[in-house]
């Protein structure tokens, strides 16, 4: 019988991978020194690192002119709301004196009806004076 072959893993080699150099914008300033022994050193000038600069602040935050202009627009509701009031209040006051002005109206109409009703308008007159009545039987 033939023996199994084992295969073993190869480690894997990793090689760094040089970095690309980035080429600038724009071609800074070459500076060069003298050194009192006379020789010449030179080198990019590097620019000091300035602070950002800090944004003003307004002088009235946000918050407060959103309370403002909220005020300032209840304001305007509150006036509309009595606008409102006020003509409901003017239409009540119409629908009450036009259902008076009704009552008033339908109650002269009916009682003129009434006060009118004992005078002879027409129809058929019966006189019962004439009518003769015999144990409780009526005989006109």
């Amino acid at each position: 019988m033939a023996a199994p072959a084992v295969h073993q893993p190869a480690p894997m080699v990793v090689r760094p991978v040089a970095p690309v150099p980035v080429q600038p914008l724009t071609v800074p300033s070459v500076a060069s020194v003298v050194l009192p022994d006379g020789r010449i050193v030179s080198g990019y000038a590097v620019a000091p690192v300035q602070p950002e600069p800090v944004a003003a602040k307004p002088v009235v935050s946000r918050a407060a002119v959103n309370v403002a202009l909220g005020g300032v627009g209840f304001l305007a509701v509150c006036g509309g709301l009595l606008l409102l009031t006020s003509f409901i209040t003017a239409l009540t006051a119409l629908i009450t004196q036009l259902i008076t002005l009704a009552a008033v109206l339908f109650g002269g109409f009916i009682a003129v009806q009434v006060f009118t009703a004992g005078r002879h308008g027409g129809g058929t007159t019966v006189n019962i004076r004439k009518a003769v009545i015999k144990r409780n039987h009526f005989r006109g």
